[in-house]
């Protein structure tokens, strides 16, 4: 199970969301094109992290994972109403002041302390209501995090704002040295999930302890509730948009871990975790370079297709292959990785990978409507989108875990359409005439995946079996586009190879 962090570059201030915690494409995703661009520190901590936590899913049983993946669910609720907003509001505010700050921290730590006592107090009846009282002592341990972050919130704004960017570094670093010792420590004494919980609340503890120690700032013995109710104003609007989405994205994960077993939401999450981050990452990074230079050319509609229908050849051709090889090959890579045990995150797995390659193309449609200036359009369809998406779950929770996971799958697919379709009205460019463009891209895909697969039937071992996978899905990969001349292949061999290489020289 992977914990959501946040890491920003020493000299740029740029900001880079990842997981601390188990997930095979932090290593590929994060990891190695951290080191490649020169961020080394970003690149270390990654892939401890990555290699520290295989570790633990070897070791660490299914069941374990689970509890402590519902709990976090209740910690990331908290987290939300612990900020507030007010975050935000002061690196956002023109002119602060220590009265702000103060303000803010004295806040920030009543609210902390409130949320963990409630937590504290409610434990054995959240306990009692998901059927296992033995997760009593494991929500009140957990939500210790909780404790702590109202300590580090307000310090996390004022580093920000004052730009010292790589304090952000060396405290994530130093908690994830920390709580790797101690999560392997426990997890080798056979402690089970507390190596879990103590990995989490000792990250988070020594990553605020050194950024207090490396800041300069300390809280004045003053408050103002005027300045306060002034952040409050900003801050409840993202307070509201971010609970909602908070509690939507990890709805399934609270019905799971009531349904079923802690077993089968670890199972669940850990076929999510691949797909869910391959996705993100190529989501986000659409995100960042399309919207603005779409936006730049919200007049003209012909460039905003022609963007929008580059943006989703291009990261289809990446993204399918790794979704068809990841689900051709999820088997023999999870007993590799994880072992036996885990097995039954494979279905998961499988379904997940086609349902997030849909990810990339939603997102260049909905792009495509924020540039041209309908941002109505754009929440209709958000709105839309979850409305199916609630509908499904709705259909399925009660059928099996399996069923939900085929539920997200029917969403992603109808979300794809209904977003295209919009696009069609807008600028031209509907859901025929994007499957037309991408349909050699995913047939291409499909076939090297299927060759992969095959594989599996020469029964070697699984190190030699995956290795053999690898080189001839990209094999076959590569070769297609070049005979097939996929105008995408060739725009990755002209404009991103002199990349690389430059990037090798220097």
């Amino acid at each position: 199970m992977a914990q959501n962090i946040r890491l920003r570059h020493a000299q740029s201030g740029v900001i880079t969301t990842g997981f601390y915690g188990f997930s095979w494409t932090t290593l590929f995703f994060s990891g190695f094109p951290a080191i490649f661009r020169g961020d080394l520190i970003t690149g270390v901590i990654v892939l401890i992290s990555a290699v520290v936590s295989i570790l633990l899913a070897r070791i660490l049983t299914p069941d374990d994972y689970g509890k402590v993946a519902l709990v976090t669910v209740f910690n990331n609720i908290m987290y939300v109403l612990l900020d507030c907003g007010i975050g935000t509001a002061l690196v956002q505010k023109k002119e602060v002041d220590e009265l702000d700050y103060s303000s803010a921290f004295f806040f920030s730590i009543v609210i902390s302390f409130v949320l963990y006592g409630g937590m504290f107090v409610a434990a054995p009846y959240l306990a009692a209501f998901y059927n296992d009282p033995s997760m009593t002592p494991i929500f009140r341990g957990i939500s210790l995090t909780v404790a702590v972050c109202g300590i580090k919130t307000i310090q996390q704004a004022h580093v920000t704002r004052n730009m010292k960017f790589q304090y952000f570094f060396y405290s994530a670093f130093a908690g994830a040295i920390v709580s790797t010792v101690l999560g392997l420590g426990l997890a080798y004494m056979g402690f089970g999930v507390w190596a879990l919980v103590v990995q989490q609340v000792s990250n988070i503890t020594v990553d605020t302890l050194v950024l207090w120690k490396l800041s300069s700032w300390r809280p004045k013995m003053e408050f103002s509730w005027q300045h306060l109710k002034g952040l409050l104003s900003y801050g409840w609007k993202l307070l509201a948009s971010s609970l909602s989405s908070v509690i939507y994205n990890n709805l399934r994960s609270l019905i799971i871990g009531k349904m079923y077993t802690s077993a089968d939401l670890a199972y669940y999450n850990q076929g999510d975790n691949l797909t869910y981050n391959i996705a993100s990452s190529v989501d986000t990074s659409i995100e960042s370079v399309l919207f603005p230079v779409m936006s730049s050319l919200q007049d003209d509609r012909a460039q905003v297709k022609n963007m929008t229908r580059r943006s989703i050849k291009t990261c289809t051709y990446i993204i399918a292959p790794v979704m068809m090889s990841t689900a051709f090959c999820a088997e023999p890579l999870v007993r590799l990785i994880l072992t036996e045990k885990w097995l039954p995150c494979v279905l998961f797995l499988r379904v997940f990978c086609l349902g997030y390659a849909c990810w990339p193309i939603i997102t260049a449609n909905l792009n495509a409507a924020k540039a041209v200036g309908r941002s109505d359009l754009y929440l209709k369809c958000q709105l839309l989108n979850e409305g199916v998406c609630i509908l499904l779950l709705l259909a399925t929770f009660r059928v099996s875990v399996e069923a939900i996971a085929y539920g997200m799958l029917i969403t992603n697919v109808v979300t794809q359409i209904l977003d295209a379709q919009l696009n069609k009205k807008l600028i031209g460019y509907g859901y025929l005439e994007q499957m037309r463009d991408i349909l050699p891209t995913l047939l291409l895909a499909a076939g090297a995946g299927l060759c992969m697969y095959l594989v599996i039937f020469l029964h070697l071992p699984d190190l030699l079996t995956v290795i053999i996978q690898v080189v001839v899905g990209l094999g076959i990969y590569l070769t297609g586009s070049a005979i097939l001349e996929l105008d995408t292949f060739e725009y990755f061999k002209d404009v991103l190879a002199p990349s690389i290489r430059q990037k090798l020289k220097r």
